[in-house]
């Protein structure tokens, strides 16, 4: 199940936030901030798709994501790579780094990055 960009966005201060109010949401928000009756529909919605749950203290509800950010993040970067590039992360690996404009550095820190990853697999 996916998020539409405003649930995106507001899963975003959740994650961030860990736990939060509704006030604590809004307050996340740049100006102009949301209406609160849009940030409570944004939030039910979540709850309904599974995204996140709440606790009531008395009238007020506390709402923590369900859903890790790195979990949802890699769900999309997966289905990214299924989609467009025929499964196949090295078609992935060639498109983003001859069509990103990424430094030499950039580069660098990427390929250090994999050959952790490397490393890591080969132990």
């Amino acid at each position: 199940m996916q998020l539409s960009k405003a649930e995106e966005q507001l899963m975003k201060y959740l994650w961030k936030l860990e736990k939060a109010f509704m006030k604590d949401l809004l307050d996340a928000f740049p100006e102009p901030k949301p209406a609160t009756t849009t940030v409570a529909t944004l939030l039910k919605r979540m709850k309904d798709k599974g995204f996140v749950d709440y606790k009531l203290y008395g009238k007020s509800r506390e709402y923590y994501p369900l859903v890790k950010k790195t979990d949802y993040f890699s769900k999309h970067v997966n289905g990214l790579i299924k989609n467009f590039f025929n499964d196949s992360a090295s078609q992935f690996a060639s498109f983003f780094t001859s069509e990103t404009n990424l430094s030499t550095s950039e580069l660098e820190e990427l390929k250090k990055i994999v050959d952790q990853e490397l490393l890591k697999k080969q132990k």
